[in-house]
């Protein structure tokens, strides 16, 4: 694994995230349970990020410190809930990834998982490769350059996850088919989605509901768990 400035593809100077952010990163790691040890990759990876974001616009996100808190602890505020999936070696399939995320913090993480991350935009598909190849994620890490409803791996993946994708039915109708039959949509939201949990299909429903908090974040946000019914496949 390369460092910052160790490599063109990284920051110049200028562009850099400035030094504090490793104490700021540290501090959220702890917060949420994870080794702070990890700012190191993970910072990589926000180099990365915010070095292509510039020519790319990967994410409407640019303050470094922004993309710290709403990027990267925001997507490992749910980390817990893939613990088993991780430990058994499992796969987790992120939809509508964007540059990775949650898919690329969760799989810096949690060494035992496998992350299929899915999108179907070019540029976004390439950053994530070349994420990859330099944070030496492969091969329990790869980008399926595809629309969701048009990858071929039906029954798959033991959870599905997205973040501010679309509304749970939706997600539902365009990634059900991929999970194994006791597989879980693991929803990240904002708000709690009263009115989406409502209108989940037929043959679906909430399993639970979790208040997530995120360091450095003053606003709501919650993991929504969906399964099958039980009997159902």
């Amino acid at each position: 694994m390369t460092g910052p400035g160790n490599d063109p593809l990284d920051f110049a100077d200028a562009d850099r995230p400035a030094p504090d952010l490793r104490p700021t990163l540290e501090t959220g790691l702890t917060g949420l349970g994870l080794d702070p040890a990890l700012s190191t990759p993970l910072l990589d990876y926000l180099a990365l990020l915010a070095r292509w974001n510039r020519a790319y616009n990967l994410t409407a996100i640019r303050n470094p410190r922004e993309m710290l808190v709403k990027h990267l602890l925001d997507s490992l505020a749910m980390h817990a809930f893939v613990n088993d999936i991780a430990a058994a070696g499992g796969a987790l399939a992120d939809l509508g990834t964007g540059a990775g995320l949650p898919g690329i913090p969760l799989a810096i993480t949690k060494p035992g998982l496998r992350v299929a991350l899915v999108e179907s935009n070019g540029k976004k598909a390439r950053f994530m490769r070349e994420a990859i190849r330099k944070l030496d994620l492969a091969p329990r890490v790869r980008v399926l350059e595809s629309r969701i409803e048009a990858v071929d791996e039906a029954g798959a993946f033991d959870a599905i996850t997205a973040r501010a994708l679309a509304t749970l039915p939706l997600i539902i109708e365009l990634g059900g088919p991929l999970l194994k039959p006791d597989g879980v949509l693991l929803a990240m939201k904002g708000t709690h989605p009263d009115d989406e949990i409502a209108a989940l299909p037929a043959g679906w429903t909430l399993r639970a509901s979790h208040r997530l908090d995120v360091p450095g974040l003053d606003a709501e946000r919650h993991l929504i768990v969906v399964g099958r019914d039980q009997g159902r496949t």
